[in-house]
């Protein structure tokens, strides 16, 4: 009702004053950056679910027609990975490698791959992973690729994360697991 007495420029019934058309100006102002600010805020609150680290994928060479992209995810609530494109990529899909009878198999996910809150999903070779396939050109070492992921809540709100994705022939230096420390005061030779 404060606003609406600003709009109009008429006293307050509160009060026996009138409010300037200046003031009005300045305090409108001040609401439409806060509500702008919420706006935003509130659009982006659903990426802040889910916190991407530790991605890359794979270079290729000449010729070479798909390669896969890794990466650690984690959400807040149960969420679930449902997509992925990219504009290098004909094709871009979610995959999983498992052993059958000694046999390793590669298959899409056509059904999304499962986030449980609080939980980080490690996309990685040998396992859950990204593949990009169809490439319209080889992914050199060093460069980066634009990875869209497109998530799902439990209430069927989908939402998209857009990464920047470095490129690499193997899983960056400060990403890889500390080497099996040696410690020979723990054993004698």
């Amino acid at each position: 009702s404060d606003l609406l007495h600003f709009w109009m420029c008429k006293p307050h019934p509160n009060t026996n004053t009138t409010i300037n058309p200046k003031e009005f100006s300045m305090k409108f102002s001040k609401y439409l950056v806060a509500a702008a600010f919420m706006a935003v805020c509130a659009g982006s609150a659903y990426a802040q679910n889910v916190t991407v680290t530790d991605a890359w994928a794979r270079a290729t060479v000449q010729g070479q027609k798909a390669t896969g992209a890794f990466m650690k995810i984690t959400a807040k609530e149960n969420t679930k990975l449902v997509g992925v494109s990219s504009p290098v990529a004909g094709v871009a899909e979610i995959h999983e490698m498992t052993m059958n009878k000694d046999v390793m198999r590669m298959s899409a996910l056509t059904q999304g791959l499962d986030l449980p809150a609080g939980q980080a999903v490690e996309l990685k070779p040998g396992g859950y992973h990204l593949m990009l396939m169809d490439l319209n050109a080889p992914l050199a070492k060093d460069t980066t690729v634009p990875v869209t992921l497109t998530f799902q809540d439990a209430k069927g709100v989908k939402s998209k994360v857009e990464l920047k994705v470095p490129v690499g022939m193997q899983m960056p230096m400060m990403m890889q697991p500390k080497q099996m420390e040696h410690n020979h005061g723990d054993h004698k030779h």
